[in-house]
């Protein structure tokens, strides 16, 4: 258990530390292009409200609009996930199969998220605000925790260590 705590922990940094390099950042701001085209896809599939352009979604008609910076694009929450797959002992097939059906848990409710916070907003901006702030941050995250508990339930204890030779 303390070894996979510190790895965690370490991983958390490193990851995080890397996020905010320019290299982190020439794939976080593409990845946060395309999740909000994807919400807008969801959007306009209901109804014609909705454009993306950049990492804003908005509707042209209200001129209301969402923008998703960092903390709003789920990329947190996938190094978090990532750092406890990868601190924990599985095999290295098994955290890639918790890692891609983690992926697509956390940026379906995250796109959830978004498309609930453009129509909130538009109905309501303290509503809004307190969703935005208290309730889907906190989701966002507790996602990420509920996948990983179900991806390590799945995978086990992971190898029993083995004794030492006399």
């Amino acid at each position: 258990m303390r070894h996979f705590a510190i790895t965690f922990v370490v991983l958390l940094v490193v990851l995080f530390a890397l996020e905010l390099t320019p290299i982190g950042q020439s794939v976080v701001i593409p990845w946060t292009e395309f999740v909000a085209k994807m919400s807008a896809g969801l959007v306009t599939t209901f109804d014609g409200s909705a454009m993306a352009q950049g990492k804003a979604l908005f509707n042209p008609t209200t001129g209301f609009g969402v923008v998703i910076e960092a903390g709003c694009n789920g990329v947190e929450a996938m190094l978090v996930l990532l750092a406890g797959i990868l601190a924990y002992p599985a095999s290295w097939r098994a955290k890639a199969i918790g890692l891609a059906v983690g992926v697509v848990a956390i940026q379906a409710l995250n796109v959830v998220r978004i498309v609930s916070l453009f129509y909130l907003g538009q109905w309501n901006m303290q509503w809004f605000e307190w969703a935005h702030l208290y309730v889907w941050q906190a989701l966002i995250m507790l996602d990420a925790l509920i996948v990983w508990l179900l991806w390590m339930r799945s995978v086990g204890a992971g190898p029993a260590p083995q004794p030492a030779a006399a």
